[in-house]
């Protein structure tokens, strides 16, 4: 996989490519219109908002931002704040609060926490963004990104960025890891037998992507390993770390 998807990309000062996540529309509405559902899409699109942004988020912006009346969107946060999902600060505005690092946390046993050391160490070894992803539905979707810390200049992506599994080496990776599927793409076999998978350009132009599955018992989700750079020699230098550290991975959550 190259790049999972997002809004539109932008590179910071330090040189990091960034995809924020794309909350969906403020007037999402559960399917069969269910009553309160469109209140709830609401109070997810302004908590999805808030935790988006590094310096907070005023009512104003929240409102203008999910298209509602600044009435309704005080409303949603001063409940999201009773939970704890957000906080108020002095300054007005509204940050991401303990209560949401809580849920986070509960995601798949904790599956971030546990692979963070391992994903640290080979980005930095590597000099590269290595990414951890589950297949959800029919999309592919990065619950772990890290960028090395030894470099200056730093190609990522935001951890809950989405993109279809059909394409991209982590795409293939994942689909590897279910049941054969009719009309699949050939690659997908083939890294069920070689066990890794490398391709340029499927997602964002010039990038390489190597993806090696890794193994877990059911029920949990399809996982894979993930490894982008420009650069070809990086991707097939590190293949044999990649794979060291699906395996290391595999036995970690097991």
């Amino acid at each position: 996989m190259n790049r999972p998807s997002g809004a539109a990309s932008r590179v910071l000062a330090s040189g990091e490519r960034s995809d924020p996540p794309a909350p969906p529309p403020a007037n999402a509405v559960a399917a069969g219109g269910v009553p309160g559902s469109q209140t709830l899409a609401r109070g997810l699109n302004a908590l999805q908002l808030v935790a988006s942004s590094p310096t907070g988020m005023t009512v104003n912006q929240v409102a203008d931002d999910i298209g509602v009346h600044r009435t309704i969107a005080y409303r949603l946060l001063s409940t999201l704040a009773q939970y704890r999902f957000v906080a108020k600060g002095e300054d007005g505005r509204y940050r991401s609060a303990a209560a949401l690092a809580v849920l986070g946390a509960s995601f798949d046993n904790n599956v971030r926490q546990l692979c963070v050391p391992t994903l640290r160490n080979l980005a930095d070894e590597l000099g590269t963004t290595v990414s951890l992803l589950v297949a959800e539905g029919d999309q592919q979707v990065a619950v772990a990104v890290m960028v090395p810390t030894n470099v200056y200049y730093q190609l990522a992506f935001h951890e809950g960025s989405r993109y279809p599994l059909e394409r991209g080496a982590a795409g293939i990776a994942l689909l590897a890891s279910m049941p054969p599927r009719p009309g699949e793409r050939d690659l997908v076999p083939q890294t069920r037998q070689r066990g890794w998978v490398i391709t340029h350009g499927e997602i964002e132009p010039n990038t390489y992507g190597l993806a090696v599955p890794v193994r877990r018992r059911p029920p949990s989700p399809p996982t894979c390993l993930n490894l982008i750079s420009h650069r070809e020699d990086v991707v097939l230098g590190g293949r044999g770390s990649v794979i060291k550290a699906a395996d290391e991975l595999s036995a970690i959550l097991s």
